[in-house]
């Protein structure tokens, strides 16, 4: 069974319920907790009454700087929305480690930033190294993923669309909200994975809900894919993809026939305008609520509420 793991700013905490218990432990990051994995097993039995989960704050339990790696249009309903058709090449990008950030922590947009989207992602936490030429099957994904974690990858549409790149639009400072939870897995937890249900509203209205049988790709075949270049190690950690549902959609194929023949400055400019009229981008003051669980709580990685602010 599956053991949620609550990180504070002065301790680690094992969620039971309600309550938390500290466990004894010098670990200060999150790939030093994974190697005293005993002590976290000592806190989960303990007779220890423990704390209200509500009395405490909670910060990201994956801590940085660690790898952050994210699969871009990795789930059916995406491709759909993103208006791929055919084959989809798996495809990784980094985020900055910067862009972490605690699962009540406010969504900052950039004061340059006017198109800012959600996208909730289940996060893949190592709990040993990945070197580069490793094949990870179904059967020994647990020798290498120590837990789960939900994510937001938020997204500056304007910039990435712009710039065709990544990077910077997707790693601004709170741009990966992550948490509350660090769920430990035990390896007869993996049976599970698809069954999860990845949930995310804005200020109530649910936009994203998908389970994991929706995915392209699954964990073991990325992780196999990713070896192919990058070495991870444990505390660093994997986004896997989106469902459909965020802000942004591919224009209509006639719309996106006449937008490819107009220079680009002038299909920016024309696509960003109609944008504009859709209501769905975040703004300050909104609040985005992500859940990620299976339907009968055997795994349940916890509430993700954060509002969003604009920068000062």
């Amino acid at each position: 069974m599956s053991t949620n793991v609550l990180r504070t700013t002065d301790a680690w905490w094992v969620v039971r319920d309600a309550r938390a218990v500290r466990v004894d432990t010098k670990a200060v990051t999150t790939a030093e907790l994974l190697a005293d994995r005993d002590a976290v097993r000592e806190a989960a039995v303990s007779g220890d009454p423990g704390t209200p989960v509500a009395d405490l704050v909670a910060l990201s339990p994956v801590t940085t700087p660690c790898r952050v790696v994210a699969q871009m249009v990795n789930y059916r309903s995406h491709a759909r929305d993103s208006g791929f058709t055919g084959e989809i090449p798996p495809t990784f990008f980094r985020k900055a480690s910067g862009s972490v950030s605690g699962p009540q922590d406010a969504v900052v947009r950039p004061s340059h930033v006017e198109f800012l989207d959600y996208e909730i992602e289940l996060g893949l936490v190592m709990g040993a190294p990945l070197p580069v030429g490793t094949v990870v099957t179904e059967q020994d994904l647990p020798s290498y993923v120590a837990g789960l974690v939900v994510t937001n990858d938020v997204s500056a549409r304007d910039v990435q669309l712009t710039k065709t790149q990544f990077y910077e639009s997707k790693s601004y400072p709170t741009f990966t909200p992550t948490g509350p939870y660090l769920a430990l897995l035990e390896p007869e937890d993996f049976v599970h994975l698809l069954d999860l249900r990845l949930r995310l509203s804005v200020n109530g209205e649910l936009r994203q809900d998908r389970t994991l049988a929706d995915m392209i790709v699954r964990p073991a075949q990325a992780l196999t894919l990713l070896a192919r270049f990058q070495t991870l190690d444990p505390g660093d950690l994997l986004l896997t993809g989106t469902p459909g549902g965020t802000a942004l959609k591919a224009p209509a194929k006639p719309v996106e026939k006449i937008g490819a023949l107009l220079p680009p400055a002038v299909k920016w400019k024309a696509f960003f305008r109609s944008q504009a009229r859709n209501p769905r981008y975040l703004h300050q003051g909104d609040v985005i609520t992500a859940t990620i669980a299976t339907p009968d709580g055997l795994i349940d990685l916890g509430e993700q509420r954060t509002p969003v602010t604009d920068a000062n």
